[in-house]
């Protein structure tokens, strides 16, 4: 029978005849499977998983900086440098401490010429790629080495590296220099940017036309001027070019003349490595001559080391505010020091100095000990020399004694201890010809039973070098450092750990009296120094008090930063403090001693000659309630005697130095109130042990002029021979106090002070 009607069309997915599937889940036999299958079924799941999630977020990793650099490209802008020279260089004021002006470091833009590209010669451009990027003429803009360097010190907390040159144009046109990440990848940004909208050419000539290179110019062509006096670039050799790219580096450093040398050195080695110098000039070229400045706003001589030491500080992490960063801004610097104080100081070096032997080399600083503030800086004459301040290091000789004091009172000890102050004296390492010796003329009136008091003003060698054995020698470096010699100091790129032995280890006895191995900076003596007169607080020294902007506001103020030196607990570091001021107060007598009857503490010191008892270094520190000074004296090769302008008598503590001191305290102090040291706290035994006579017999002696100073016994001073009652006598304790204990049957022998040269530590 025929269909009467057509069937209709099925759907392509309709299937009458269809079986259904049943479906295939992963863990269709589960019931089926052991319990060790489905463990093997359960981790291949969940690795399936995992390995798409990385994917995916390898996937975003990848687009993500590709994404962040294109939103960046957009955003960022390039810098236009003539908006950037206009925002340079404005004038700063530094001033001393009573608000009047020390100098005025004003813009150079009304002198500044924007230079073309062809107005720089091979010489400048080959000198700056080899200091600051050798591949700047092929890179895209950025330096993937130096992004790489950053996250790496980022992560692991330190400070990035150097960038490229475009990259450090960016840099210094934003104005942005932390260390963070972001910063420089908006850097990296913004250089490749730059690289692709201008010519390389144009970017180099922008970068010199801006970029600081110290001494107040911003510029190429503004820094040949400022430090070779040429005003045509063409004329600036390789080896001018050298220095000048050499300071771009970290144009704060351009007035140490270490660090000026050793970045020429090395731009000048990177010219050679690059054949762009032959052999035969690199060897035969010297360090280039730079001129004097008038910049510096009528500073010359020790003062330009004042400002130095500005300089230094602002560009210290602390104060973070170096000459470039202000001078974006414009503003004034307010310093410590006292006007009248320095000229007390430059007329005190002056007036002794005059007619001495021109080797001899001096320095000095003074410090309110109350807040660590420098009142006075004289770092030598040549301002643009060696700062024999803060850029030498030197033995201290006897000055470093007070230190083994220090370490005594914290054992327990104090100035009535007595110790056996004959001579000479061996001791570990220290024997025969080596043995410890007191200076020419010293000795303790009982010289097996020397008190540390009287050991100290007459400078007994052997008193202190037995000390320190027995108390131990790192504990003399621990009190040094207790009172602000540092652990460690940098000079120039060298960095000096102090008053430690060969590896790190303790050091030898030589530090009981300054000398051997034991090397401080003259600054940092009167820093220790001043923590005896603060009684035993040490305070931070600084020359910044503020730095404000042109509406006078602070973008810096400084804040105190103290401790108490010499024990946690203040009362017992007053104490230790005081109980050296009390013996200390018995050196500065005679020709030292403070005017007026000003009461005074100090200590003179001196470090001889190897194999000789000629002096090559002399000191002379002291203090005050409320003034701590120090005076250094020595000669460039540190191996020539000190001698007056006769030739022939010994220069020690007490003379040069001694006199230099005392000058200076004298003026500074001119009018002020005449304060006392405070009464000591007694530590140990503090009396000295009495003396009595057990026999007495008459001889005839040869007596001396009796000394106020820490010479030996001169030549040129007649003698007489008296008869003489002499003495032997034993301690059996009881009080006595300063002056030290005499007997009326008894002539003392010689009282130099301080002096005592360190012996040569062999």
């Amino acid at each position: 029978m025929q269909q009467s009607t057509p069937r209709e069309p099925q759907l392509l997915t309709h299937r009458e005849d269809e079986v259904e599937v049943e479906p295939f889940y992963d863990d269709e036999y589960d019931e089926e499977l052991t319990e060790a299958e489905a463990r093997v079924v359960r981790r291949k799941r969940i690795w399936r998983r995992v390995r798409r999630t990385t994917y995916v977020a390898l996937g975003l990793m990848m687009l993500a900086p590709v994404v962040a650099f294109a939103v960046a490209y957009q955003v960022v802008e390039v810098p236009i440098p003539e908006e950037i020279a206009a925002q340079q260089g404005k004038a700063i004021s530094i001033r001393y401490s009573d608000g009047s002006e020390m100098v005025r470091i004003a813009s150079g833009e009304a002198n500044r010429t924007m230079i073309k590209y062809e107005d720089l010669p091979d010489s400048i451009k080959q000198a700056v790629f080899a200091a600051e990027d050798p591949t700047f003429e092929t890179n895209l803009g950025f330096d993937m080495t130096a992004i790489a360097r950053a996250v790496y010190y980022q992560v692991t907390g330190g400070d990035s590296g150097g960038s490229g040159l475009t990259q450090q144009y960016v840099k210094k046109a934003t104005g942005k220099e932390d260390g963070t990440i972001t910063r420089k990848f908006n850097e990296m940004v913004t250089a490749y940017k730059m690289s692709e909208q201008q010519d390389k050419k144009d970017i180099l000539t922008a970068y010199l036309n801006t970029i600081y290179f110290g001494k107040g110019a911003y510029g190429i062509k503004t820094a040949a001027k400022a430090y070779f006096g040429i005003d045509d670039l063409q004329q600036v050799t390789h080896s001018q070019a050298a220095l000048l790219a050499g300071m771009i580096q970290n144009p704060s450093r351009s007035e140490q003349a270490a660090y000026t040398a050793e970045r020429w050195d090395y731009v000048m080695r990177r010219l050679l490595e690059m054949n762009w110098i032959t052999q035969e000039y690199r060897d035969t070229e010297k360090f280039p001559v730079i001129v004097e400045q008038a910049e510096q706003g009528g500073l010359t001589g020790a003062r330009l080391h004042i400002r130095q030491q500005i300089l230094n500080e602002m560009s210290s992490e602390k104060v973070d505010w170096d000459l470039e960063k202000l001078q974006s801004i414009g503003g004034t610097v307010h310093t410590t020091i006292d006007p009248a104080m320095q000229a007390a100081a430059e007329q005190a070096v002056g007036e002794v100095m005059q007619g001495q032997n021109p080797e001899l080399r001096t320095s000095m600083s003074a410090i309110d000990p109350a807040t660590g503030a420098v009142k006075a800086y004289w770092g030598g004459a040549d301002g643009g020399g060696i700062d024999y301040q803060t850029g030498t290091l030197q033995e201290p000789g006897s000055s470093f004694k007070p230190f083994d004091f220090v370490a005594a009172l914290q054992a327990g000890e104090g100035a009535g201890e007595v110790y056996d102050g004959s001579s000479p004296r061996e001791f570990p390492g220290r024997t025969g010809a080596n043995s410890v010796k007191n200076s020419p003329g010293v000795a303790c009136r009982v010289p097996k039973q020397c008190t540390v008091r009287e050991a100290m003003v007459k400078s007994v060698n052997t008193v202190f070098f037995d000390m320190a054995l027995k108390l131990g020698t790192g504990k003399v470096a621990e009190a040094a450092h207790q009172a602000g010699i540092p652990r460690e100091v940098t000079i120039g790129d060298t960095t000096t750990k102090l008053l430690v032995g060969e590896g790190g280890t303790a050091p030898d006895g030589n530090i009981s009296i300054g000398g051997g191995q034991t090397l401080v900076r003259p600054f940092d003596i009167t820093t220790a120094y001043a923590t005896f007169a603060a009684r035993g607080v040490y305070h931070e020294p600084f020359f910044i008090t503020k730095i404000v902007n042109t509406e006078d506001q602070p973008v810096y103020q400084r804040i105190d930063e103290s401790r108490p030196a010499f024990d946690p607990d203040l009362k017992k570091s007053q104490d230790i403090a005081d109980n050296v001021t009390d013996v200390l107060k018995g050196i500065p007598t005679g020709k030292i001693a403070c005017a007026g009857g000003r009461e005074c503490a100090g200590k003179t010191g001196t470090h001889e000659l190897q194999g000789s008892t000629e002096n090559a270094k002399a000191w002379m520190a002291g203090y005050t309630p409320t003034l701590a000074a120090s005076v250094w004296l020595g000669t460039d090769a540190g191996n020539i005697a000190l001698k007056e302008p006769n030739g022939r008598t010994d220069i020690y503590g007490s003379g040069v130095p001694g006199q230099i001191w005392k000058r200076f305290m004298d003026k500074a102090l001119n009018g002020a109130p005449m304060e006392k040291f405070p009464r000591p706290n007694p530590i140990g035994q503090f009396e000295e042990p009495k003396i009595t006579t057990t026999t007495t017999t008459t001889t005839a002696t040869t007596t001396t002029e009796k000394r106020d100073d820490d010479r030996p016994p001169s030549q040129d001073k007649p003698t007489t021979t008296t008869p003489t009652t002499t003495t032997t006598t034993t301690r059996t304790g009881g009080p006595c106090r300063p002056p030290l204990c005499t007997t009326t049957s008894q002539e003392p022998e010689p009282d130099p002070i301080g002096g005592g040269g360190a012996p040569p530590s062999g």
